[in-house]
């Protein structure tokens, strides 16, 4: 058995992502390896982890495997489970095409929220379906300090709390989860995003990502943000019949969300591949003991 495993690093408007492609899924990467591998000090470092499997190989994914072959399957940074990750999404894409798996164009890839439709631009830029908003009701509060503010609860495959503030530093260091009330709202842990406008259908946002803490980028939260400010707009493509585009700001970049009509989102936005490498298997199996 070779005691070396590949890997790479790449990021979305600087949301960083451990890629390790396995397409038998035969690597065990248990919670804490991950956690391991995604340390900033001790391991390799980043927000997350793409394991890169064949559909047909994982069992979450079987059921997808005629419509999308391969699997996104997505760690936080902490070793826990996420149903999805957009930016993830697109440093996916752009590795299945930097490994020559797929070319420009339109591709379709699994995941645990669901398959999602990319394009690869010739620009550069990828444009994921992200799918459809939820919105369930009840009012939803997010507190830092002594200050507090009513949030959109925003379902796009992983639950979202969005609350718009008069400035960003208002969120304070978000390095532990900003409290949530009630908490029977989210019962497995939420993103929370804090917003500021920019100007018209223009926003920027920071945010604490449920496992991971503070990020540069949140894909699926600049979206449920673009959802959020479009109903605080009075915007709704579903009933004018009009898409809807909010350029959202993120401390890593720039993303493009777009609302059509028919409820589906589209995210545009860069992917780089930064490096390649590999893993000392002799390191991981000590790391995680």
């Amino acid at each position: 058995m070779s005691t070396r495993i590949a890997f790479l690093k790449g990021h979305g408007t600087e949301n960083d992502f451990v890629i390790v492609p396995d397409p038998e899924n035969a690597v065990g990467l248990s919670p804490s390896a991950v956690a391991a591998l995604c340390d900033r000090r001790a391991g390799i470092g980043g927000d997350g982890l793409l394991h890169v499997v064949r559909s047909a190989a994982h069992p979450e994914a079987q059921d997808m495997a005629s419509d999308a072959e391969w699997f996104m399957d997505y760690r936080n940074g902490d070793g826990s489970i996420a149903e999805m990750c957009g930016n993830g999404v697109r440093v996916f894409a752009r590795y299945l095409q930097h490994a020559g798996l797929v070319t420009e164009g339109d591709l379709a890839i699994a995941t645990r929220g669901g398959v999602k439709r990319v394009h690869l631009a010739k620009d550069g830029d990828v444009t994921v379906g992200m799918g459809r908003a939820g919105l369930p009701e009840g009012d939803v509060t997010v507190t830092v300090g002594e200050r507090s503010w009513p949030a959109r609860n925003v379902n796009m495959g992983n639950p979202h709390a969005v609350a718009f503030v008069d400035d960003l530093a208002h969120a304070g260091n978000l390095l532990t989860p900003p409290p949530v009330s009630p908490a029977a709202a989210y019962p497995d842990g939420v993103n929370v995003e804090f917003v500021v406008d920019r100007g018209p259908r223009h926003v920027a946002l920071r945010v604490h990502e449920r496992g991971s803490g503070e990020t540069r980028s949140c894909g699926t939260g600049a979206c449920a943000v673009a959802v959020a400010a479009a109903r605080r707009d009075g915007a709704d493509p579903a009933v004018t019949g009009t898409p809807v585009t909010y350029t959202v700001d993120v401390p890593g970049g720039r993303l493009l969300i777009t609302e059509r009509p028919d409820g589906e989102i589209e995210m545009t936005g860069p992917a780089v591949i930064v490096a390649t490498g590999e893993i000392d298997r002799e390191w991981l199996e000590t790391a995680f003991r």
